[in-house]
């Protein structure tokens, strides 16, 4: 399928991704799953997780190799990548290759993706690991939601579940992952890091700038927060014309509700579409999130 893994996609904690095509010539991209010290928990999670799901904003599982210690799982193929090759602005380079439109539209059907998995399936199923790299484009730039190996499954009718360890990427991870007196895990985890990548989607870089000397470069929400409160426009670019600068406000109101620290304060995903498509002047300013000062030294890799 991949012609002796001649072309190399990507690679993450889990695995590496290679481009494949099948006999009837349908591209698919195959990830070559790493040697796990938990008996394949992440592949029996990825493969139980996605196997339950049919939406555009999830990505199609095709198929699945196991054999011995070896693991593969076998996607649709997604001509534009991963997100986070195109949101983030690297040195000099202020316009982000995406329209602010575009960027307006991965981040609703992100949205809808997510709400689909927490109430659309039979059973509930929360990702825990929604950040850009795990958000994939097809050449329409449609997004669909990928990497189910830290995914949990749950009956419906259960709105708290029990953790018995901290699970997700740092700088995405909800608050009462690691301090559960702020509330319980549920489907609001997944909720707070939707809203850290739709934050990063607007400012066109990491949330968490550890070479950063200034506050407000180290901590982007901080600074963003900072302008929305004092009515001043955003101004990621230099150049954005009053409809930007709108869906860029828009897309960081509805970011800031979606980090509150408790889970209570956070809305649901449905209620979040509602907002990316609501009229502007309906939509309140949330308050600043009280845990909003995050340890500087911490590393961006998988802590799972």
């Amino acid at each position: 399928m991949t012609n002796n893994f001649k072309v190399k996609l990507g690679d993450g904690g889990f695995g590496v991704v290679y481009k494949g095509k099948l006999s009837d010539d349908s591209l698919v991209a195959i990830k070559i799953l790493n040697a796990s010290k938990k008996n394949g928990e992440e592949f029996m999670n990825e493969v139980a997780s996605i196997s339950k799901t049919s939406h555009i904003n999830v990505v199609t599982l095709r198929g699945f190799s196991l054999e011995g210690s070896k693991r593969a799982l076998i996607y649709e193929f997604m001509a534009n990548g991963s997100l986070d090759k195109l949101i983030y602005r690297k040195g000099l380079e202020t316009v982000t290759p995406l329209s602010w439109d575009i960027i307006c539209q991965i981040a609703k059907g992100i949205a809808r993706g997510l709400e689909y998995l927490h109430v659309g399936c039979n059973t509930r199923i929360l990702h825990f690991d929604i950040k850009p790299h795990n958000i994939l484009l097809d050449d329409k730039f449609c997004p669909k939601i990928s990497d189910f190996g830290l995914a949990k499954l749950y009956p419906r009718n259960e709105s708290i579940i029990s953790m018995s360890d901290a699970r997700g990427t740092m700088g995405y991870v909800a608050p009462e992952m690691w301090s559960r007196h702020l509330g319980g895990v549920s489907h609001k985890s997944d909720v707070y890091s939707y809203g850290m990548m739709l934050l990063e989607m607007v400012g066109g870089r990491k949330n968490i700038n550890v070479e950063a000397n200034s506050t407000s470069e180290i901590y982007f929400p901080h600074w963003v927060y900072k302008r929305l409160e004092l009515g001043n426009d955003l101004k990621i670019e230099e150049d954005m014309t009053p409809e930007e600068n709108e869906i860029a406000k828009r897309l960081t109101i509805v970011g800031l509700w979606c980090i509150q620290t408790f889970p209570n304060d956070r809305p649901t995903m449905s209620r979040v579409i509602d907002m990316l498509e609501a009229n502007m002047n309906s939509l309140e300013i949330p308050p600043k999130p009280l845990l909003s000062s995050p340890t500087t030294s911490l590393p961006e890799s998988s802590i799972y």
